[in-house]
């Protein structure tokens, strides 16, 4: 595929869907999916637990309703903590396993203190080359299920800041899922890391940020959640983020997978009438990707 339009896919939480206590609420899985499809979305990622069945065969046929395939999952893993190898990969190994019977192609690692999401914090050299190790690890396990093992930089997690981004990129060869929000909160330039770390580049989240809103929240004095709820993401070409200019920046690299509009989304009322509601926020990042940037990038 090379037409951009043709390789822009969605996510569950562009729609509120989020396992998150507090986070909002959650739309029916069937109103989820069918607004995708009616957007021209041909793809989404899975989603909180619940949104999507359990069986993998369940997962094909619910999305096959609506012409829709999985493209992967974003999958929280404690890599530094040595005590925790074996159940480390033994999720790991069957999580791969799911997504490769449901037909996902991405494994979407994001590194956590733990569990419950703790609050980052400096790993000794002890830990930061346990980490370093695993990633190599993860690879083996998601290439022996057909999948590509894409690290995500996300806000309060051990990869959030830009020297945490430095440090995994000058000492492994993991992929990299380029999250353009969350490396802009982190103090990362996405363009340049687009330039950069091209050839790093496996898959792609688009986010666009109120960067007005970013410091608190990468103090951690604002939870991720609160930002959410605050408007600290915006529809494609409507925040601080030269989207436009990462997509342009990539595909001139040679990048041709997929760009997956991920904009964290909140309903903290009323659940939104039919048509409305996230749906709308996803339509005016559409709008952008198709009228504004890819008359640049399918010349």
């Amino acid at each position: 595929m090379t037409d951009l339009m043709s390789r822009v896919a969605s996510a569950p939480i562009s729609w509120g869907i989020c396992e998150v206590p507090g986070w909002g609420a959650m739309l029916p899985t069937g109103r989820v999916l069918g607004e995708m499809a009616s957007l021209g979305l041909s793809a989404t990622e899975l989603g909180a637990p619940g949104f999507l069945p359990t069986s993998p065969e369940a997962v094909k046929a619910e999305l096959a309703e609506f012409e829709m395939t999985l493209l992967g999952g974003f999958t929280p893993l404690v890599l530094h903590d040595r005590r925790q190898r074996d159940a480390t990969i033994a999720s790991a190994m069957a999580t791969a396993a799911l997504f490769e019977r449901a037909g996902a192609t991405e494994f979407i690692s994001a590194v956590v203190m733990d569990e419950g999401w703790s609050a980052p914090r400096a790993l000794d050299a002890a830990e930061m080359s346990h980490l370093i190790e695993m990633f190599d690890i993860i690879d083996e396990i998601c290439a022996s299920h057909g999948l590509q093992q894409v690290l995500h930089p996300h806000v309060q997690t051990l990869v959030e800041t830009a020297s945490d981004v430095r440090r995994v990129l000058d000492n492994c060869a993991v992929k990299w899922c380029l999250d353009t929000g969350h490396l802009a909160i982190g103090g990362v330039d996405p363009v340049e890391f687009a330039r950069e770390a091209a050839e790093r580049v496996g898959h792609v989240h688009l986010k666009d940020v109120n960067m007005k809103m970013a410091g608190p929240v990468l103090s951690h004095e604002m939870s991720i959640m609160a930002g959410v709820q605050g408007g600290l993401f915006t529809p494609l070409g409507q925040g601080d983020v030269q989207i436009s200019e990462v997509i342009e920046t990539l595909e001139l690299g040679g990048y041709r997978g997929w760009y997956v509009i991920e904009q964290d989304t909140a309903i903290t009322g009323a659940l939104p009438d039919a048509g409305a509601g996230p749906i709308s926020a996803v339509s005016e990042s559409l709008a952008y990707l198709r009228d504004v940037v890819a008359p640049k990038v399918n010349r």
